[in-house]
């Protein structure tokens, strides 16, 4: 066995966060719903994916860092607009989805997805689906609500997550305007 098949692993992603007052919203309209299926989204993990890395060696973390601190960003604070409940059956997640994705975050996302080419870090790129994860192992249909979604996540910078156990911990993040 070699050196580099020893070496440790992070499972990363890059994301929106999503503010506190904003996790709180959401959280009591998901109250709300009074879901009988699937296991929640702790509150404090609510954020929208840019890109899901998965399993990356530490000793790559730097670079992609480097890589990615020359992503061309919006120059000015995004607005995403959660205004949709759906259920992704495949995925077994209940999510908020916007109608209609903002053409900043969509290049975003694709120039996020140019920056991380040359480590390899996937077999199959997967079509970009904004969300905020309401519930996993979700297998009911879409719940009745009493008023529509209307939220918008705000974010003026996004970041590089690392999974643990449940839990996200940001370990570097980019601002996407002019600093």
């Amino acid at each position: 066995m070699n050196d580099e098949s020893r070496e440790p692993f992070k499972r990363l992603f890059f994301a929106l966060g999503c503010a506190p007052a904003q996790r709180k919203a959401i959280a009591q309209w998901r109250g709300a719903l009074q879901l009988r299926s699937g296991r929640p989204v702790p509150v404090e993990n609510f954020h929208l994916t840019l890109k899901f890395l998965g399993s990356v060696a530490v000793g790559q973390i730097a670079d992609i860092c480097t890589a990615v601190a020359s992503v061309r960003t919006p120059g000015a604070r995004l607005t995403v607009a959660l205004d949709r409940l759906d259920v992704w059956r495949r995925a077994g997640v209940l999510v908020l989805a916007p109608e209609q994705a903002p053409p900043a975050l969509l290049r975003l996302v694709y120039d996020l997805e140019q920056a991380l080419l040359p480590f390899g870090l996937e077999d199959a790129p997967r079509e970009f689906r904004p969300h905020l994860t309401l519930a996993r192992d979700y297998r009911a249909p879409v719940p009745e609500s009493t008023s529509p979604p209307e939220f918008f996540l705000r974010a003026d910078r996004f970041t590089l997550f690392e999974s643990h156990k449940g839990r996200y911990r940001a370990l570097a993040d980019w601002p996407l305007g002019v600093a």
